[in-house]
């Protein structure tokens, strides 16, 4: 697929480092391979060692950590590894699965890697992050709905409805960490509807119908990627959201875009905050 949107020209980062999750592939890939070329020192995170390793060579990373998202262990382990500031961090990592799965901790798949998972290595690293974090949202989260007595979705699960609740607990989650994170900015970004391995969930049949349609209204991975570079260093509020400006914000040049009503409810975000501590047993440090 073309690249359709000019790429930002990101200030020079060097002496900067950039931790990006999610970069063996896809919109992560295109965020860590821009960051680096601004001249960040870039640290990646892979779930698989063998892809981490090749994506760490082809993307000139200086270091590789191994991190599954769906196992707090995995995840406890990673983040005690960090041991140096990081000035950004971008939380891109993400699934979507055909069927109900859980994690190794019991957390529904989707639910547990793209926002309870992000959420626990976030914690534990915060006091190493410096400037930003940027978390990978999606408009998905618009028509979703958050029962906080079945965050878990045992309850009438279904691919589109658990993808979209996980993506509303990540967008109050980052209106509850901009609140609570101090001097780091927090933003939120959607990178449109790219065509990356993530739509690439279900049967062939199915994936090649999905490509088929999408592929008339999404863009690439690398366009994709813009708004969540811009989100990493444009200078906007912490707790902005941010998107491609074009109709039904699918695709086009990163913008401020406006969130659900229920993804900017404090009282909500803050319950779900202590919901996501107790099951994760992580908590910003004091």
């Amino acid at each position: 697929m073309k690249n359709r949107v000019q790429p930002i020209e990101l200030p020079d980062q060097t002496g900067s480092t950039w931790l990006v999750t999610g970069a063996t592939n896809g919109v992560g890939q295109e965020v860590a391979r821009a960051a680096r070329k601004a001249g960040a020192r870039l640290i990646i995170t892979a779930r698989d060692r063998g892809r981490g390793l090749a994506a760490q060579r082809e993307l000139d990373a200086i270091r590789l950590i191994n991190l599954d998202l769906a196992d707090l262990e995995s995840i406890r382990a990673a983040a005690a590894s960090v041991d140096e500031p990081i000035d950004v961090l971008i939380n891109c990592a993400g699934v979507v699965t055909p069927k109900r799965e859980e994690t190794v901790d019991g957390f529904e798949m989707m639910m547990g890697t793209n926002f309870l998972g992000p959420f626990a290595f976030t914690n534990l690293i915060a006091g190493h992050v410096k400037r930003r974090v940027v978390i990978v949202g999606s408009e998905a989260h618009q028509k979703a709905r958050l029962d906080l007595g079945d965050l878990q979705f045992t309850n009438g699960w279904w691919p589109l409805a658990a993808y979209s609740r996980s993506k509303l607990a990540d967008m109050l989650w980052g209106l509850e960490l901009s609140r609570r994170l101090g001097p780091v900015d927090i933003t939120v970004a959607h990178p449109g509807w790219a065509m990356t391995n993530l739509q690439n969930a279900f049967s062939a049949p199915v994936n090649a119908a999905i490509t088929a349609v999408t592929s008339l209204v999404a863009q690439s991975a690398a366009d994709g990627a813009q708004s969540v570079l811009w989100a990493a260093v444009a200078d906007i509020p912490s707790g902005s959201y941010v998107g491609p400006d074009g109709f039904g914000a699918l695709r086009g040049n990163p913008t401020l875009i406006g969130r659900a009503a229920l993804a900017s409810d404090p009282y909500l975000s803050r319950k779900l905050w202590d919901s996501a501590v107790e099951l994760t047993a992580t908590d910003l440090p004091s």
